[in-house]
């Protein structure tokens, strides 16, 4: 039963994963979105500018959709179809790789048309950088920087948690980073709030945004990119990004198509300037289609990964963990089973010795009246 129910994850990731490829997001009545009003909603009423609300906000808000994944999976430990089924339709609404890919392509085709204000209002579905006054090579390179960290985002980080956590992962890792889009940027009303979010996102891509940064090196000839190239900007420079993930996603990427990223970034009411990662040109319109192709190779990689992991690795650790569990209670036992006994041994000796004390007292009663008698005749 747990080979078919390791069996059903790994088919439910794939499910979802062509799910995805060939349907896209929803177009309505996306469940994320859906999610996102309802943690609106309960950031509005549970709202203080402290660290404390902003961690009880995210524990509430993250903890709910993994208690909802952990029913499922509680539920469908005995139905692999079931479980196949649950999967695949949470894995093909927590990923977003094939819109990730049209917007880049869309924007790509704005920019080789010349048409630079579509290519402004489009910006918005990819970051949230303020497009006014960006040129073809700026916003070239928000579209090829966002590319680069969202596929470890909307495609390797939920795949590596659905493979490793099966629905609570999928259903965790996703609500987590939607609540770092809603209140983890850095704003008056969410510097403290947003904390919580924000920590837990970047742990939770900690090993994503590498896995992501690694495999980009290894698919980059897909894109006519140098893949030795690519391995030296990464070591380089992945660390010199403020943030602990997006360095590893964007300096490979940079790698990969032989441009230079970084720089000023203004956002809506601040700016910030990041180190450059990379050598070379900056990004130009023709740049676009080849970060979307190495997007999807990426996004391929990563499903072979994660749908081996359930019935290879992901065995093992559950046949240690259950082992190391059978241990640890036969151990337990065993230590309650010495307990008891030299309890009940403990208790014996003293019932023994008091009655031993007892049988005493009442000889000693005896003789005392005996003798008393006599005397007292």
């Amino acid at each position: 039963m747990r080979q078919s129910i390791a069996v059903a994850n790994a088919a439910g990731l794939v499910a979802g994963y062509a799910l995805d490829s060939l349907l896209g997001d929803p177009r309505r009545w996306h469940p994320v979105a859906g999610f996102g009003r309802a943690a609106g909603a309960l950031e509005r009423r549970v709202y203080r500018p402290d660290r404390a609300a902003g961690a009880a906000f995210t524990a509430l808000a993250v903890g709910v959709p993994v208690l909802v994944g952990a029913a499922a999976t509680v539920g469908t430990r005995h139905r692999p179809v079931a479980r196949a089924v649950l999967v695949a339709a949470a894995t093909w609404t927590v990923l977003g790789g094939r819109t990730l890919r049209h917007e880049a392509k869309v924007m790509g085709r704005a920019l080789r048309g010349g048409d630079v204000p579509a290519a402004r209002r489009r910006l918005g579905h990819l970051c949230g950088r303020d497009p006014s006054t960006l040129d073809e090579p700026e916003l070239a390179r928000a579209t090829v920087e966002s590319v680069a960290e969202n596929t470890s985002d909307a495609v390797v980080a939920p795949l590596l948690w659905g493979a490793v956590a099966g629905l609570p992962g999928l259903l965790g890792y996703r609500a987590a980073n939607t609540l770092d889009a809603m209140v983890g940027h850095r704003s008056p009303r969410y510097a403290r709030f947003g904390t919580a979010s924000a920590r837990l996102d970047d742990l939770l891509n900690l090993v994503p945004s590498r896995l992501t940064g690694l495999l980009t090196v290894a698919v980059a000839p897909t894109a006519h990119g140098d893949r030795g190239r690519a391995w030296r900007v990464w070591l380089r420079d992945r660390d010199d990004h403020p943030s602990p993930n997006a360095g590893q996603c964007e300096a490979a990427m940079a790698g990969a198509l032989g441009v230079r990223l970084g720089g000023r970034n203004v956002y809506f009411g601040r700016s910030e300037v990041r180190p450059y990662l990379g050598d070379g040109p900056r990004p130009e319109a023709r740049h676009l289609k080849r970060a979307a192709r190495i997007s999807g190779a990426v996004g391929l990689a990563a499903l072979g990964l994660a749908a081996a992991y359930p019935v290879t690795v992901g065995r093992l650790v559950g046949a240690a963990a259950r082992t190391a569990l059978r241990r640890t209670t036969a151990a337990g036992a065993a230590v309650a089973g010495t307990a008891l006994r030299r309890t009940a041994a403990a208790g014996a000796a003293l019932t023994r010795s008091a009655l031993a004390r007892n049988a005493e007292a009442g000889n000693a009663a005896a003789r005392a009246g005996r003798w008393g008698g006599g005397e007292g005749r």
